[in-house]
């Protein structure tokens, strides 16, 4: 005969096996949805603010386009991540990935804000490994500027990068 602290005992230990069960299986479809439609929103708030700033739109453009790219790959990365299938070394990688374009947006945002501060120019910068693409606004096509531009991002590595600027308006 089963008493009543058992029969409470299972019950309880049912219910928390079940949920336990559901969060699991769940969150990997779940999670992807909900930063899907964040991620939607923050880019149409972003285009607006940017907008308002004074960029032009192949500004924003080039940064809408950026954080696509990036949030593909960071999907696919966590897809990675999150599969059953991938080997230890894979997701060792996949992580390691991550934390590389996270630090490269970070360097990005860092000599954009560098740029606007002391040469009062609106800028969009791009890294990819050794390669540093910067896209300034401005209808004057200056060297001066350029050098300067090219000084200003190197001095934010500690090796040598390859950084090329485009004036664009």
């Amino acid at each position: 005969m089963i008493n009543k602290k058992s029969l409470w005992f299972l019950t309880l230990f049912s219910l928390i096996l079940v949920l336990s069960v559901y969060y699991i299986t769940m969150p990997s479809d779940l999670l992807l949805t909900t930063n899907n439609v964040s991620n939607s929103e923050e880019e149409s708030t972003e285009t607006v603010s940017a907008s308002e700033d004074g960029e032009s739109a192949e500004l924003v453009a080039l940064r809408v386009e950026a954080e696509e790219e990036m949030l593909a790959e960071l999907d696919e990365l966590k897809a990675v991540l999150t599969s059953s299938k991938s080997s230890t070394e894979e997701k060792n990688e996949a992580f390691d990935k991550m934390q590389e374009l996270n630090k490269n947006r970070g360097n990005e945002e860092s000599i954009e804000k560098k740029i606007e501060d002391e040469l009062k120019l609106k800028a969009f910068v791009k890294i990819d490994n050794s390669d540093i693409s910067v896209v300034i606004d401005s209808t004057e096509h200056d060297k001066s500027i350029a050098n300067k531009i090219m000084r200003l991002v190197q001095e934010e590595f500690d090796t040598d990068m390859n950084i090329s600027v485009k004036f664009q308006k």
